[in-house]
């Protein structure tokens, strides 16, 4: 799972979800990609998922890039533990997703295949999705 190597604080505040996207609300790599509508939390678990997916629909044809990296943690408290003594201890990592964010990019396949892959894809993510294309959108 994708997490990153070092962090400079090991627990984070959750933050607000308010706003659009600023950056990596582009196409840049590739010439179709899945945007988020919605915004949400992505684990690395459905970073690595949703990837699987994306590769298994085109065969490990053409290129894919992927535009978000989980490197906010997630903490979270023992079963039954009273409330009090501290914050709980980091148990996941995930990116914070707003609306208008490109989350996978792809090129090199024709443009039904890549329809098909990037929209299962986007079943295996907790907020709405769309495909987009680098000329028009689909």
């Amino acid at each position: 799972m994708l997490s990153p190597k070092k962090v400079k604080y090991r627990k984070q505040m959750k933050g607000n979800m308010r706003g659009k996207a600023l950056r990596g609300s582009t196409i840049t790599f590739g010439d179709y990609a899945l945007k988020a509508m919605e915004c949400g939390r992505m684990t690395a678990q459905q970073i690595e998922a949703a990837r699987i997916t994306i590769n298994r629909t085109v065969k490990r044809g053409g290129k894919m890039w992927i535009r978000v990296f989980p490197d906010k943690p997630l903490t979270k408290k023992p079963a039954e533990t009273r409330m009090g003594k501290g914050k709980g201890s980091p148990e996941q990592w995930v990116a914070p997703i707003k609306p208008g964010r490109i989350l996978y990019e792809l090129t090199g396949v024709d443009e039904e295949l890549a329809v098909k892959a990037l929209k299962l894809a986007g079943n295996k993510l907790p907020f709405a999705t769309k495909v987009i294309s680098r000329r028009t959108t689909l």
